[in-house]
């Protein structure tokens, strides 16, 4: 009997597509031929919730209060200013697949206004006591770090135990972010899978 491989379209229906996210796969379609292809790295990269880091400069900055901020408002906006750039992993035909997990409830948004205009934010997937942080955009100034600070609050003011980035950057450095190996991970991921808590402001 032959082994059987879901093909690219199956495996990007909701119920494949958080399995994948469950195990620690992330998606990324290739900028130039729009292939989805699911990734699963051995080094991984998060940002402990324990032990995260609020930059001094930016704290200073937001105590000066020039964003308000919104949670699950107008992801449509939100993954699609995540996907205006000139390179992009985010197609639409991925775009489509978030929409169906937008629809169930799998996917949330932090985003940042500025006079009633969407100027930042970021959006990812909750599962069980795990966030899995997609990307996230600005048009202003400090507006996506502000967006991931809020991030932040609501997981450990939620009870989430893990965050995870995906891939370290200077950006996430800031914040704390690390990079863990594939059987840390893995026993973060099982912890996270104890409880279920909710995203909410």
């Amino acid at each position: 009997m032959s082994d059987y491989y879901p093909s690219p379209e199956e495996l990007l229906k909701p119920d494949m597509m958080l399995r994948l996210y469950s195990e620690g796969a992330f998606p990324m379609a290739d900028s130039s031929s729009g292939l989805i292809n699911w990734y699963f790295p051995n080094i991984r990269c998060i940002i402990p919730l324990d032990n995260f880091n609020l930059p001094r400069s930016l704290k200073k900055f937001m105590t000066s209060d020039p964003f308000e901020y919104f949670v699950d408002r107008d992801f449509t906006s939100v993954v699609e200013g995540c996907a205006d750039r000139e390179s992009t992993w985010i197609s639409p035909r991925l775009i489509s697949a978030y929409h169906e997990l937008w629809d169930l409830g799998y996917i949330h948004t932090v985003e940042v206004y500025k006079n009633n205009f969407l100027v930042g934010g970021l959006y990812g997937i909750a599962i069980g006591g795990a966030f899995f942080g997609e990307s996230m955009f600005s048009t202003q100034p400090q507006a996506s770090k502000c967006a991931l600070v809020k991030l932040i609050e609501i997981l450990t003011r939620n009870n989430f135990s893990l965050l995870d980035v995906q891939y370290v950057t200077e950006h996430l450095k800031m914040f704390g972010a690390e990079e863990i190996s594939l059987y840390q991970y893995r026993r973060l991921l099982h912890k996270a899978y104890s409880s279920s808590p909710l995203f909410s402001a």
